[in-house]
């Protein structure tokens, strides 16, 4: 039973991984992009990202230049010849330069948009130089995203807790049944006046051992399992759980015997009460 709680607990890191990587990869795939007036000076556009680069709520700030703009146009519509016909009509490069700027939060988006029309941005005369910025058009999405990841993240820590309890209980009644065949023997040594701690002792020992032994079993248990995983399921799931596992194999170590013994002995110490008080 001690080995199917912490299989339970283990599952849950899995699962909370593969869920934290989901998230960053959709928040990898959000920003804001400002977007110049066609002509505007580099220097002028280097200035601002420079100044955007200091706010706190900002990850990092990548400029792209008119040509850039203009290559990166043409290699998306090389296969539409009247777009690049158009283009090789032209004289002049109708592209601008554009900012595109990374948050370290989905919510903190408001906060770069509300700086850019701020006294700040406005003196380095952003305000005859900016054309537009997306973050307008792009509120609503940013909006449920940030509240998508907000209940993901809300919902795995209730399921979690749900989880763990539910293990703790089934793990507590298995220890109390295995203690209740002891019941004599504890009666007779708090007879002989055995104290409360000496009587204990033995039973939550073994209760850290049942600990040790679990968190050995499913570490096995896990590492076929993991493997597999690595194998079939790395395109589905974007994230190679087995990588995962054994670049963080001492963490989870740590993490699973430090539940496994403290489990063991927790539940040996309540189990051991009842008898304790009569």
């Amino acid at each position: 039973m001690v080995t199917m709680t912490l299989s339970v607990i283990t599952s849950i890191v899995l699962l909370q991984a593969v869920l934290h990587f989901s998230l960053d990869q959709i928040k990898d795939k959000v920003d804001v992009t400002i977007y110049f007036n066609v002509g505007t000076p580099e220097e002028q556009i280097l200035a601002l990202e420079q100044s955007i680069e200091k706010l706190p709520e900002v990850a990092s700030v990548s400029y792209t230049s008119a040509d850039d703009a203009l290559q990166a146009f043409r290699d998306r519509h090389s296969n539409d010849y009247p777009t690049i016909q158009a283009l090789d009509e032209l004289d002049t490069n109708p592209l601008g330069a554009y900012l595109s700027v990374k948050a370290k939060e989905v919510s903190q988006y408001e906060g770069i948009a509300d700086y850019l029309k701020s006294d700040d941005a406005l003196a380095l005369n952003s305000a005859s130089i900016i054309d537009k910025v997306d973050y307008s058009q792009n509120k609503l999405v940013i909006d449920r995203l940030n509240s998508i990841i907000s209940g993901a993240q809300k919902l795995g820590f209730l399921i979690t807790l749900i989880l763990i309890l539910i293990s703790i209980i089934i793990t507590f009644n298995t220890i109390r049944l295995t203690i209740f065949i002891s019941k004599e023997e504890i009666g007779v040594m708090r007879l002989v006046g055995a104290s409360k701690t000496r009587v204990r002792g033995p039973f939550m020992v073994e209760g850290a051992i049942y600990g040790i032994i679990a968190t050995i079993l499913t570490l096995v248990i896990f590492w076929p399992i993991t493997v597999w995983l690595g194998r079939n399921m790395t395109d589905f799931l974007g994230f190679n759980i087995y990588d995962y596992y054994l670049s963080n194999f001492l963490q989870i170590f740590m993490m699973i015997l430090l539940s496994g013994v403290l489990l063991g002995m927790f539940s040996s110490f309540l189990a051991t009460r009842r008898y304790l008080n009569k």
